[in-house]
């Protein structure tokens, strides 16, 4: 008797966790994911500090002398992190 009261259980706890599988993704869960999303998506139009050299194809030591010297260069500081962004980086550099 006390299997069948287990089936039952399992039977009906199945329910509810295929119900919530489905469900997931709609309603408001679906804007926090949106701007989940797109926070990565946007995140390779940013050069990190350390790999401003890569981009620009001098050494270290020249990319941060060109940060010195113009301290106008398109650039975002976030916690203490300096971050590039790469179209407007592009910009200035061909105006110069």
């Amino acid at each position: 008797m006390e299997w069948i009261a287990i089936a039952i259980g399992i039977a009906v706890a199945g329910f509810f966790i295929g119900e919530g599988i489905k469900n997931v993704g709609k309603g408001s869960d679906q804007a926090s994911l949106a701007s989940f999303k797109s926070l990565f998506e946007n995140q390779d139009q940013f050069i990190k500090e350390k790999h401003l050299h890569d981009f620009l194809g001098i050494s270290k030591e020249d990319a941060q002398s060109i940060a010195q010297k113009y301290p106008d260069i398109p650039h975002v500081t976030i916690n203490g992190n300096i971050y590039y962004p790469k179209a407007k980086l592009r910009q200035w550099l061909n105006n110069l």
